[in-house]
């Protein structure tokens, strides 16, 4: 059974750093992606960042409507199957609860994916 334990969420200020992890484990296919998305109060989920296992290109989605907007970076540890998103700059629009996923169906990397972590808090205070 796969499973995805997602961390490193907190309450932060207006310009700090976060570093999220997701961690996954189970049996999964060799060439998956692993996504990070969000879903702040009232809005709907929204893609933020995807890589797979066997690429190291990250795809951050429309670069005109990316939350990432130069300032998250997703990576890699394939050792330890673990996904690590780093925020910088952050802002209070990014407050939101953060989830990681895999199980990507298709061959859009921005999903649908299959399996889907807990989920993680950030709360940027100004």
């Amino acid at each position: 059974q796969v499973q995805l334990v997602a961390s490193g969420g907190g309450l932060v200020q207006v310009g700090d750093s976060l570093r999220l992890s997701c961690v996954v484990s189970g049996r999964t296919s060799a060439d998956d992606a692993v996504a990070w998305f969000r879903q702040a109060p009232g809005k709907e989920r929204e893609f933020v960042a995807a890589i797979r296992w066997l690429s190291d290109s990250p795809w951050y989605g429309d670069p005109a409507k990316s939350p990432a907007k130069g300032r998250f970076t997703i990576a890699r540890d394939i050792i330890k199957k673990t996904v690590f998103l780093h925020m910088n700059r952050l802002n209070p629009e990014d407050t939101a609860v953060y989830y990681c996923a895999t199980g990507l169906k298709g061959d859009a990397i921005i999903g649908p994916y299959e399996y889907w972590g807990q989920g993680t808090q950030v709360t940027v205070s100004s």
